[in-house]
């Protein structure tokens, strides 16, 4: 029998070890290829929204995909959703979204949840994300969105420990309001590893291990 095949999507290569790695840990076994095109979010950053042309580029990058061979396609974007929707109505295999799985847990865990972002063109997606995952569920929450303003920009300017110091504190505020956190960006995730158990009031959710375990069971 043929070994299945996972495309991956990216807006990043510093996903590509990450995913590399939890599909190592989830999925042994499915081959897997990357698509990786930084300019996307680049694009999403400048203009402060995902725009129709690079929407349509999201789309034509699933297409591509496809043709590639996979079988099952994860995009591991969140600021790119809707396009990443709108790609998997035209695709004959599953293309799905890195933060939904997340999404669907954190509404089973709490009504009121709480959505963190170091840039306000993931906090906007994630949020509508996890209303419209509630609303699917029959659940009504509360959603408290929390942006770690200068975060992103001192990550990307080298000090790292600047970003991981203010996504730190913000996590310890919103944890005293809600019952649940999700994280709207992966690279928001080593944060979490570094506070202590008695700092993690309530669970906080990251996407990528979610969406990974997710994709081993339904599709692997």
């Amino acid at each position: 029998m043929k070994a299945k095949t996972l495309g991956f999507v990216h807006t990043s290569a510093t996903l590509v070890p990450l995913f590399q790695q939890l599909t190592t840990e989830h999925l042994s076994g499915v081959e897997t290829f990357n698509i990786v095109d930084d300019s996307l979010i680049k694009d999403v950053i400048k203009k402060g929204k995902l725009m129709p042309n690079t929407a349509a580029r999201v789309v034509n990058h699933v297409k591509a995909a496809e043709e590639a061979g996979a079988d099952v396609i994860l995009v591991t974007c969140s600021s790119i959703g809707v396009a990443i929707e709108t790609a998997a109505t035209l695709s004959s295999v599953p293309v799905i979204r890195v933060d939904q799985a997340m999404a669907d847990e954190a509404v089973q865990i709490s009504n009121k949840i709480g959505v963190i972002a170091t840039l306000p063109t993931t906090l906007e997606p994630t949020s509508d994300l996890v209303r419209r995952r509630a609303l699917a569920a029959g659940k009504d929450v509360t959603i408290t969105s929390k942006l770690c303003e200068g975060a992103f920009e001192a990550l990307m300017s080298g000090d790292a420990a600047k970003h991981d110091e203010m996504v730190a504190n913000a996590l310890k505020e919103l944890m005293k309001e809600v019952g649940v956190i999700v994280l709207a960006q992966a690279s928001m995730a080593r944060v979490v590893d570094g506070l202590s158990d008695t700092e993690k009031v309530v669970p906080i959710l990251a996407s990528p291990a979610i969406a990974m375990k997710k994709l081993a069971e339904i599709y692997f």
